[in-house]
């Protein structure tokens, strides 16, 4: 570890002896370099099929809704009659079939043997049917190691993705979304949130599906596999290659981006607002700092990243949520008006320089997928470690990211600004790039978050720091593992190419805290979306298959339901 990081800090720690020598801020000299190339991405990425004078529409958005749409038509709105499975599944309800199967446990022959059973007296029947599966002495808790793959729980790969999803897309996303489309926004945030449940679903099961299990045990999963494996199977192998590939190669795009240097971006203007810090070169150095922070968790892989963040996300997304809701209930007769100020904007906008109904749709979509990225296929690669039989019970689990992420904790971040703003203390729209001024100061993401949170709740700047570093830590950590899952696919999974993988990962998060949010989050947007293109091909070809994976699932429980009632 001390190697590791003694590179690390060789590698950068030349760029801030450099910053002192130049009269340009170190901070302003990363930003005009990677300003080109975050407009490159965008204009590429972001390639438009309608441009009118008040909106442009461009593909990707259209492709990720209309996929949503016919995923949550095709399964039946899995997104709500699968809500409660899910829930049941990550308690470990079912835990029991997930590990030995549910025909094992509850089969014709195993029923058979105690029929005569009273329903009291049917778990030990069943404790007696696994002790019946133990092979060579071995004991019943390494039987289910052996029988049933993965490396984490249901409850730790949901907590591993939502940190990935639940992070500054959360707090200065949202921002972003009502500072550019005014409250109507969060509508469109709270239906892109609820369509994208199912194709979290989809991606999730199809994640554990194909995935690939090393011979000490390592998971490898994620679009690059069901995309090469699943379309082989189908036979298109050569497709299954390509789109795999460029996936891969977006993923990492995805890791440095959106799961980096907007975190990292994000939580540096909260630190230098709260200590006034004026430096030149204060993004850099808070990135460095960040940069050490992060490789520590990051090298212990994703058992490392899971016992951390099922521990941290639950923390701070709970007091996030408390903070929330303390503001929203200490202004319970505004509720109302701010929640019939976002409806009818969302039909009626009136923030300036939106346009129409269609301009703060395609607002609060683009925010919506970026903070849940649903469709990105991302989340998959860290569902796909779990331990089960049932690829199907993952994907119903999955399901509840977009729900936490977009419907709960976007919502409640909406609720707060717009009632916040009922004080007139900003103009909608702003200056049209996410910028707003209150009291003749600009702020703009988390900033805006913030100043709202001021306004309510005694030294907010400490907590709301806190939280947005948390956030973006937590955030980086799930993404280095996706990110180093598409490079060791590209690159194979020796030593080497690790640690070059993780050291230009953390180069990424000083180059976020230093450059402006306007560059980095442009840049982050086309990585992200950029991703949903080749998992697309996946999903499409492959979909038939999660449905003969969820009844298989569904099958299973109604097994264990029927002979419990036996």
């Amino acid at each position: 570890m001390k190697k590791y990081l003694l590179t690390t800090l060789s590698l950068i720690l030349p760029i801030l002896t450099f910053a002192q020598e130049e009269e340009v801020g170190l901070d302003q000299k990363i930003d005009q370099a990677f300003a080109p190339i975050a407009e490159f991405f965008t204009n590429v990425v972001f390639f438009p099929v309608y441009k009118g004078e008040e909106f442009t529409i461009p593909f990707v958005l259209l492709l990720l809704v209309g996929s949503a749409l016919f995923f949550t038509i095709y399964f039946g709105f899995p997104n709500i009659r699968y809500f409660w499975t899910a829930i049941n599944t990550v308690r470990g309800k079912y835990e029991d079939i997930e590990k030995h199967g549910a025909q094992e446990l509850y089969g014709e022959e195993g029923i058979a043997q105690g029929q005569d059973l009273t329903n009291v007296d049917i778990e030990d029947h069943l404790v007696s049917i696994k002790d019946d599966l133990a092979i060579d002495g071995d004991i019943v808790d390494t039987i289910r190691d052996e029988s049933s793959e993965g490396e984490v729980s249901h409850f730790q790969a949901l907590a591993t993705a939502v940190s990935g999803t639940v992070g500054n897309g959360n707090i200065a996303g949202v921002a972003l979304a009502i500072a550019l489309g005014g409250p109507g926004a969060t509508f469109w945030m709270i239906i892109c949130g609820l369509l994208g449940m199912s194709t979290k679903f989809v991606e999730c099961t199809l994640g554990v599906q194909y995935r690939d299990v090393g011979e000490d045990g390592t998971v490898y999963g994620g679009p690059m596999y069901y995309i090469s494996k699943g379309l082989k199977s189908k036979g298109f192998k050569t497709l299954g290659k390509i789109a795999a590939g460029i996936f891969a190669v977006f993923c990492i795009g995805g890791s440095f981006g959106g799961g980096n240097a907007a975190q990292s971006n994000q939580a540096t203007i909260v630190i230098k607002e709260l200590f006034n810090w004026e430096s030149t070169a204060a993004g850099a150095i808070v990135g460095l700092v960040l940069a050490v922070l992060v490789g520590i968790i990051i090298i212990g892989g994703i058992k490392r990243i899971a016992s951390v963040t099922e521990k941290v996300v639950p923390f701070m997304a709970l007091m996030y949520i408390i903070a929330c809701v303390y503001i929203i209930f200490s202004n319970f007769s505004l509720i109302d008006d701010a929640i019939g100020l976002i409806v009818k904007e969302a039909f009626n906008p009136t923030a300036f320089g939106v346009g129409s109904v269609i301009g703060v749709l395609l607002v609060g979509f683009k925010r919506a997928a970026f903070s849940n990225e649903a469709g990105a296929g991302s989340a998959s690669i860290a569902h796909s470690a779990v331990r089960t039989k049932y690829s199907a019970s993952e994907g119903l689990v999955a399901l509840l990211e977009p729900f936490i992420d977009t419907v709960v904790i976007c919502t409640m971040t909406a609720l707060v600004i717009v009632i916040f703003n009922f004080g007139g203390f900003f103009e909608y729209g702003g200056d049209g790039s996410g910028v707003v001024f209150i009291d003749g100061e600009a702020f703009e993401g988390a900033g805006i978050t913030s100043k709202a949170f001021a306004q309510y709740i005694p030294y907010s700047n400490i907590f709301l720091t806190v939280a947005v570093v948390l956030f973006a830590v937590s955030t980086m950590i799930s993404w280095s593992y996706y990110g180093l899952q598409s490079w060791k696919f590209l690159f194979g999974r020796g030593k080497v190419a690790d640690l070059v993988y993780k050291i230009l990962f953390l180069t990424f998060v000083v180059i976020g805290a230093a450059a402006s949010m306007g560059s980095i989050w442009s840049f982050s947007d086309a990585m992200i979306f950029a991703m949903i293109f080749p998992n697309m091909v996946g999903l499409f070809l492959l979909f038939p298959v999660v449905k003969k994976q969820l009844n298989r699932y569904l099958d299973a429980i109604k097994l264990k339901a029927d002979a419990i009632e036996d």
